[in-house]
Formats: structure tokens, sequence, C-alpha cells
């Protein structure tokens, strides 16, 4: 039997829970982590998981409380990510010589993770079939050549995942462009880069402008295009607390989701008990890509209602009269054949906006994977300037990030495209003048070695062919590379699709003690409400080869570089504070970093949040105008939206059930109505492969799909990623920000005969 063939076997369809149940979920970390890690490695590890002076979860990068915490400052995901770090099987050479890459490449994603951690470093050379021991030396002195040889510093791409310190990611930004490139492509470029793009043009900072005391004062909280439950579980005891003071929750989502409809929260009695606390007051169950509709229509609704805060839009925006002007035309049947709502259902939400005195907009990938996600972004900016919700309590803009780090990573200046001041401090501080041409974004790095215009891939962490779009593509592009270099903790796809040469340069894990240079080491990270602080991990690392992200960098940089420019790559790699003494005199908005962090960390400043200042080219917030389009499909055709089961984090697959969605022992399902089952003649059941549609002209196909009967809009379906990566074409981008179009894929079913 095939993979395919025995997961379908296997898979059991249940119905959808109605409500998270918190209890049941810390028994099963519990018991998950125990049967990884052992029980003494599991207390330790879970016990410092989100305290201070302990270890930051490298899972979602929701924020910690400020003051007391609780004993287990923890979720479900969180406990399984510190499981799957600390897990005792590993993976060295022995595994390596009996497997060589035509065997892995035939194994599931979730077989390759589940292996174990990787132990030793690795070399597969060109025209070799299986990977071979290499010793770090050797491993530097091989990239340092290939970098050398390069005939411009751009045919290299340095790519970052969201879970680097902000110490790896600054020595590693500063590796790429001393070699004279900002080729710096990251995991922000698939997610939330059009949140950056639309925030930095609408209110001149790219990050949130709230903090989690503004959720807890709020009285109201929208949350667009997100599903907490699963992705942000810690949010769900943010959207208690709310609650219980009083805060009414309006969801916008295709799909009905157990974490916004209750929470039985086991940190206290009501949740222990069962009863647990409701949380969204109402849901629209809205279109895929109807919300820029929507948010338009709401701020038709709200100027009718005569709720702007005239004083504040007079004295810190720009550009009202030509937004008013604009939804002021809106008209009713384009917005509902974008929504798929009634009018009825807009008026209620608009009312409930109309009637809060302190407003919350949450949002995640739900919005920023559409060709309009930027506008859309920017219509939520619309709205709260509208009514004045930014820069003062208990009101604003929260963008919910993933990874645990991924906006630290872009502060300390892992991004394509570097403002000019923190180029010009970076050549004030080292001495040499970085390149100012804007690199490649992930997209554009894929095009890049698919066109034969770049040779030498290095990927700090992540998975980059299983999370890009277009898979085959990208992995095809991949191949293509003359050298990839993965510094990793557990095998993944991007190890089986690798350059003609490829390294595998094994780290140590965030919970794991990091003694390089002979002392105790920590590293510090950057919330999505822009705390940062200190993480310090405890447990023995699981192999006597490991380093850490840090000495791994400056390994690479001194072996590609030498002494050019007289940076101290063996001194920032002996002492992290090093490096934090650089950060603050490089990085804006960290000054006296390093004396910050000894003090238990400190908050980015953010002036529209602080003093209500805009740090646009206008100076003052920005009012946008944004045409609205009804997008559609043929007839017979569907838009599949991508995303995470409950089991998974990003494209690491835990496990093979979806218990909040009713799925277990199996992936490959397709929700869908039962409107559509019904017209298009197919059954709950039924398997059917996916076929995707694109201008190009070429077939995406991914087989074997299991319909599963959902309540989910008519014309909408969906199914977890990275399975559906492949349908994603690489042209499919959102306006502006060039994030892949991974929540709208238009797609036929073709039907498998069993």
């Amino acid at each position: 039997m095939t993979a395919f063939d025995e997961e379908e076997a296997r898979l059991r369809v249940g119905p959808p829970a109605d409500h998270v149940a918190g209890l049941q979920a810390v028994r099963l970390s519990l018991a998950n982590a125990v049967r990884k890690m052992g029980v003494r490695k599991t207390v330790r590890n879970l016990r410092t998981l989100n305290q201070h002076d302990g270890v930051d979860c490298m899972s979602c990068a929701w924020p910690d409380p400020q003051g007391r915490r609780h004993t287990a400052e923890f979720c479900e995901n969180g406990a399984k990510a510190v499981s799957w770090e600390g897990q005792r099987d590993t993976v060295g050479p022995e595994f390596f010589a009996a497997h060589g890459l035509a065997d892995l490449a035939g194994r599931t994603d979730h077989w390759l993770e589940k292996q174990g951690r990787l132990t030793h470093p690795m070399v597969r050379r060109d025209g070799g079939t299986h990977y071979e021991p290499i010793s770090w030396d050797d491993a530097f002195t091989l990239i340092g050549s290939f970098l050398k040889d390069l005939d411009s510093p751009d045919e290299a791409a340095f790519y970052t995942s969201g879970r680097a310190s902000n110490e790896a990611a600054f020595v590693y930004q500063l590796l790429a462009r001393a070699l004279g490139t900002n080729n710096l492509p990251d995991c922000s470029n698939m997610c939330h880069e059009s949140t950056g793009t639309a925030l930095m043009r609408t209110i001149g900072m790219g990050k949130g402008s709230v903090t989690l005391e503004d959720l807890h004062q709020a009285d109201l909280i929208v949350v667009s295009g997100q599903n907490p439950g699963t992705n942000h579980p810690r949010m769900l005891t943010a959207l208690e607390i709310a609650k219980r003071d009083g805060a009414k929750i309006l969801a916008i989502n295709p799909l009905p989701e157990a974490g916004l409809i209750r929470f039985d929260n086991p940190q206290n009695v009501r949740g222990l008990v069962g009863a647990g606390t409701p949380l969204a007051d109402r849901l629209l169950r809205i279109r895929s890509n109807g919300d820029l509709a929507l948010w338009q229509a709401i701020g038709h609704l709200l100027l009718l209602k005569g709720v702007a805060d005239r004083e504040f839009i007079a004295s810190s925006t720009v550009g009202f009269d030509a937004w008013a002007e604009h939804v002021a035309a809106v008209d009713r049947d384009t917005v509902l054949a974008a929504t798929g709502l009634s009018w009825d259902e807009i008026e209620a939400a608009a009312d409930m906006l109309a009637s809060a005195k302190r407003i919350v907009h949450c949002w995640a990938m739900g919005i920023t994977q559409h060709r309009n996600a930027v506008a859309t972004i920017k219509e939520f900016v619309n709205v709260a300037l509208l009514q004045g919700m930014i820069g003062k309590p208990g009101a604003g803009l929260c963008p919910v990030r993933g990874h645990s780090n991924v906006q630290g990573d872009r502060s300390m200046g892992i991004w394509e495209k570097p403002p000019a001041v923190f180029l010009d401090r970076l050549r004030d501080e080292f001495g040499f003048e970085p390149p100012r041409a804007h690199g490649h974004d992930a997209v554009d790095t894929v095009r890049a070695f698919r066109d034969g215009r770049a040779k030498v891939f290095i990927a700090l962490g992540g998975n980059f062919v299983g999370a890009m779009s277009d898979t085959e593509v990208t992995a095809a592009a991949m191949r293509d590379a003359a050298l990839t270099v993965q510094i990793s903790t557990k095998l993944n796809r991007s190890h089986v699709e690798a350059g003609r040469t490829a390294l595998i340069l094994p780290t140590l894990g965030r919970t794991e003690q990091d003694l390089t240079g002979g002392r105790v080491q920590r590293v510090t990270v950057e919330d999505s409400m822009s705390a940062v602080h200190a993480s310090r991990g405890r447990s023995a690392p699981v192999g006597p080869l490991l380093r850490s992200e840090v000495d791994i960098v400056c390994g690479i940089a001194a072996a590609a570089l030498g002494d050019r420019h007289g940076i101290p790559w063996a001194g920032f790699a002996a002492d992290y504070e090093q490096i934090r003494e650089r950060i603050g005199r490089v990085v804006p908005g960290c000054d006296d970093y390093a004396a910050k962090i000894r003090d238990g960390g400190f908050t980015m400043p953010h002036p529209p949040r602080d003093s209500r200042t805009f740090p646009t080219a206008e100076g003052k917030a920005v009012f946008t105008v944004s045409p609205v389009e009804v997008m559609t499909v043929p007839e017979g055709r569907l838009v599949l939206q991508t995303l995470r089961s409950h089991d998974q984090f990003n494209t690491t697959i835990y496990g093979l059930d979806d218990r909040y969605r009713g799925i277990s022992q199996g992936r490959r399902v397709v929700f869908i109505s039962d409107a559509d089952l019904t017209e298009l003649g197919f059954a709950d059941g039924d398997v059917v492969d996916l076929v995707s549609e694109w201008a190009d002209g070429a077939e995406r196909r991914a087989e074997r799909f299991r319909l599963v009967a959902y309540d989910t809009p008519k014309g909408c379906v969906a199914a977890y990623y990275p399975e559906t990566n492949p349908l994603v074409p690489l042209d499919s981008q959102a306006e502006e920000s060039g994030t892949p179009t991974s929540k709208w894929v238009q797609v036929r079913l073709e039907r498998i005969r069993t």
C-alpha cells in the first residue's frame, strides 16, 4: 500500500467539537510529552516554559502575561512543540546510511519529522545518493568555498524561519550584507507580509498597536480570518478575561471554529467543572475573500450612524474625505455577492462596532493570503481610524503572528527591503557600506533558482520547500541549486528536495542548554506585541555535536569572509552579550538593549500606540481608498483555502488528528458544504483529486482527498497544508506584498474510482 492508501484506510470522520476542552488538552499534552521526552525532561521543560528566566515557547508568538503567571503557562500546541523538539529518538549517520534520498523522497512529511532529532553534520556530495557524515570544520570550509566562488553575492539567498533568536538573526543578516546581498527571504513573506505592507503605509509601523492588557480592557474584539483554538490557543485566555469583564466578540471566518464557540479553561474553576466561557457573540460565515467588501459596508454604516471621532480624524489623519466619499457609494448588491452574508447580518455587526468604546481588531492568515489582502487590512485601519481606535487603552490593531520570533527577526534586519536608517546604522557600526538594492523575497527566491540566477541557498531553520507555494516548482528549483544548507533540528522535506551538494547542520533546540564559549548563554525574542525578553534552555543537548544557531552562523561567516571588515565572528559566538551590545547601537528602538535584557526585558517603542504619532510620509495616519472586486470562479469550480489541522504547527505535523473538526488518523480531507456536494454530484466520503486552475494553463494536482461534509459557505472548500501547497501557483500573489494567495485557489474536483 502507498502512504496515501494507508492513511485513507485509517482515516475516520466524526462530529466537529463545539468547544475547546482545556483540561482534555492539558492531559493529552502531558501524556504526549512524557511519551516523547520521559518524566524528568517533561517536568524540566514544561515547568520553565514561558516563565520569567525560562524558555520562550518555540510555537506561536502570543505574548506572556507581564505579572503573575500560571504554573502551566502554555497551551496544548506549545507542549507539543516542546515535546517534538525534546524527543529522545535521534537521526544520525546510521539512519542516513540506511535511507537514501530516493527512499526519503517517498516518505510523508509526518514520517520524516517523526524520526527524531538530527545529531551530526551531514553532506550529500554532488551525484551522491546518500547523506554522509562531515566534520564541522569541513562543513564550514565547504560553504565558504561556494560563497567565495560566486560571480555575484546576489547568487546567494539566506532564508530565515521565525524560530531563530534575535541574536542569530542579527549575525545572519550581518553575514548576508557583509557578503554584499539583501537576499534575505523569510517566513514573513508567506504570512504577514501583507500586514506589514498595509500598516507601514497607513500608520507608519508594520507592527500591531496593542498590548495584551489592551485585549483585556476592550469591550469589543473582532477576530477576522483566524482560528485561535488551533493556531494561538493562549489567546483564548485573553478572550476569556475580556468576556468576563463584559466584552463582546465578533468572529468573521468561513468556517465556525471550536475555539471561538466556547472555551473550558483548565486554569480556573469554571473551566474545570465543564461550564466554560461562551466566546463569540456573533459569527459571520463569510465567503472567502469577502472581507474587503464587508468592511467597506461597515464603514458606510458607521458613517450613517454618526460615530466618527471627528477630533481624532482632524488632528491625526489625512485622506478622510476621499475615503468617506468612496464608502458612501458602496453598492449593496456587490457587498452581498462578495460576502455571501445578508444585509441584516452586516448591519448587526456594524451595530456592535457603533456601540463599542474600545475595539481591538485581530486578524491572521485568513486575511493576509489573498490577492487583495493589503487593501483589506487597510480597510481595517480605515474603520479603526474612523472611530479613533488607535493609541488609547483597550483599542488598536492586533495582527496575530504565528512563529515565535518572526517579528523579532524582522526587527533585527531580516528583510529583503531594509529601510535606509537601518543600513546607515549598520554601516556606521561595522565600517562597510551595505548593499542598498532590494533583494529577493521568498517567491522571487524560487524564481531565481528556477531560472539559474542563484546558486547557494542557506536556511536558518524552517522547511522552505514544504512551506512555499507551488511545491513541485519550488522543489525543482532547490534541486537545481549548486549548494543548499539547512540549519535544522529535525528532518523535513527541504533536506530531501536539496541541491546538488547539500548540507544538514544540526542545531540546538530552544529548550536545550547552550554552553557555547564555555559559558551559559541565553537568547532573546520579540513577541507579536513587541515585548522583548530572554529565553534560556536547561535540558542537556540531545547529542554532543549540536551547535547553537549563533555559533553555526558565525562559523559560516568566518569561513566565507575571514577578517573582512574586522567583524569579530569568533567573539560573537563566544559571548552573545557582545551581539546584544551591537543590536543596541544598530536596531532602531533597541537602545541599551543588553542592559534592558539584563533587567528583564522591555517593550519596543510604537509611536501610534504610545503617543498617537504616525511616522508616515504625511506625518499622520492615512485613510486609503481601495476598489472592491467580486472574485468569482467558473461553474463547477470552487475556491480552496489551505489551513492547519489541530495537530500541526506550520509545516510540522505532530499527529494525524484534528479533534476540533472531527478528523482522526488522516489529513487528506476536503471540507465542503452539503450544497456543493449536491450541486456537483458528489457524496460525503467520496475520494477525489484536487486540480487547481491558473492563468498559465498548467495543471497542478493533489491526489486522493476524501470529501467531508462541513459547515462552510457554498463555493468555498478547505484542506490542510502542506499537502495542498502544490495547488497554489507561484505567480498567484497578493498585490503589493507578494504573499502567496493560499486562501483563494480556484480548483475543480475529479472523482477517483475506488
